[in-house]
């Protein structure tokens, strides 16, 4: 990890940095996005056809075989799964589903105070999408949550259909299927299955929307048809901030390197005040990552210190960073949070436990995309349907206004529209208004 000090000799270079930082996010894609085009474009025209053949070729599927996976086979993982694992996963889910409902809006009418809004009554339905796409990555790591965080929020929602797509899946992932309830489940991944989820196969119907985070040829696709299909949003590599003055070097070092071995490219920054806590932690994570390749080499590359002149600018630099998931001292510090993916208070408070446990959702915004959205959540499952009735009365009260309204617009038929359902000699006088100053 680097050191930047935001004072002094060092200031352009740390300034400097943070601007790089800052616009971090799409340029990767570019690289791959020939290549995901060609396969979206193959499976967007020969679907089951080169659905199959990228399978073999990228997902490691035997020639013929089917890439449904069935309810006996996730039912049977499920059995060979060890206990406490079984566990593990029934709490994770208790919890996710339960923070989920507490997310769920709510259908609601009102009628406005004001009196001029008398004999109106304005609400909004809370209506689930019609299907869902959700994309769990096979690499590197098996990761049955990823299949809880996206498949419950859609499951609270009351979405009908619920499509999973995991690449070579491994038990607990299968195993993970089965306590959800998944019987649409098919092992592919990468670009192809983001492309049967947009444009549909013989074997998989199109979806609504895909959501889940995927690797950069995942990540790729999942733009290419976002103009085709929705998405819940671009995730790319894991992110980490730390911004503490107390936290101990151990918790703060070890949270650094867990978020670090998800990938060479992953970001993770400790963002203090203090110079001696800075050092300690420089020195723990170096220590603690010397066994662990995959965050030793992303703590080479993207792992950085920023010593702050003052708490205010720790607070500043941190929420430029916009970072995915962010630890910081007490909560007293939420009041200054201003962009941030999910939030973790204090010593006690790892980071992977809300990779796996807390209930909040882990697939989280990257890229600085945390100055405008949060993480996946059950709002990405539903729509808010608006509406409104008038009253006889109602129309006779607010009805001129809208007139008068459409009228400043230039939009005649409009104020028609209003004044057909008006008792007669209502609005008029603000058609005469009008001619009179013409």
């Amino acid at each position: 990890m680097r050191l930047l000090r935001t004072k002094g000799r060092g200031s352009k270079q740390a300034e400097a940095k943070l601007i790089e930082l800052q616009r971090r996010g799409g340029a990767a894609l570019d690289a791959v996005l020939p290549t995901v085009r060609k396969i979206l474009r193959d499976v967007s025209s020969k679907g089951d056809r080169a659905l199959l053949k990228y399978a073999e070729k990228f997902d490691g599927l035997a020639p013929k075989s089917s890439i449904c996976v069935s309810k006996e086979e996730t039912a049977a993982a499920w059995q060979q799964i060890d206990p406490s694992l079984k566990q593990a996963l029934e709490i994770a889910a208790g919890n996710i589903r339960a923070f989920a409902e507490r997310q769920m809006p709510q259908t609601w009418n009102f009628c406005p105070t004001n009196p001029a809004g008398a004999g109106l009554t304005t609400g909004q339905l809370v209506r689930p999408i019609e299907s869902v796409g959700c994309y769990v990555p096979g690499g590197r790591h098996p990761l049955p949550s990823t299949m809880l965080m996206t498949v419950i929020p859609a499951q609270v929602a009351g979405v009908h259909r619920i499509v999973v797509t995991s690449p070579r899946p491994a038990a607990e992932t299968l195993a993970t299927a089965h306590l959800l309830g998944i019987t649409e489940f098919y092992r592919i991944g990468g670009a192809h299955a983001i492309g049967a989820f947009a444009y549909g196969t013989e074997s998989i119907r199109r979806v609504s929307k895909i959501v889940g985070p995927g690797n950069l040829y995942v990540t790729a696709a999942k733009r290419s048809v976002a103009f085709d299909c929705a998405i819940d949003m671009l995730a790319g590599p894991t992110e980490i901030v730390v911004t503490s003055d107390h936290c101990t070097p151990q918790a703060i070092a070890s949270d650094l390197v867990a978020q670090a071995e998800h990938d060479p490219e992953a970001l993770a920054i400790f963002i203090t005040t203090n110079e001696r806590l800075a050092v300690a932690v420089i020195e723990e994570a170096r220590q603690r990552s010397k066994e662990n390749a995959v965050a030793k080499e992303a703590l080479e590359r993207n792992g950085y210190v920023f010593l702050a002149g003052s708490q205010e600018e720790a607070q500043v630099i941190t929420n430029r960073l916009a970072p995915e998931h962010l630890t910081v001292d007490t909560e007293a510090d939420l009041n200054w949070i201003r962009n941030a993916g999910s939030v973790f208070i204090g010593n006690h408070s790892p980071q992977p436990m809300g990779d796996y446990i807390s209930g909040p959702n882990h697939t989280l915004p990257t890229g600085g995309m945390a100055t405008v959205r949060g993480g996946l959540s059950v709002m990405d499952f539903v729509k808010l349907i608006t509406v409104q009735e008038y009253t006889g009365e109602g129309l006779a009260r607010l009805g001129p206004h809208a007139i008068r309204l459409s009228e400043a617009e230039g939009l005649t038929g409009h104020a028609e529209a209003i004044r057909a359902r008006l008792a007669p000699g209502v609005g008029a006088g603000m058609q005469g208004r009008k001619r009179g100053k013409a």
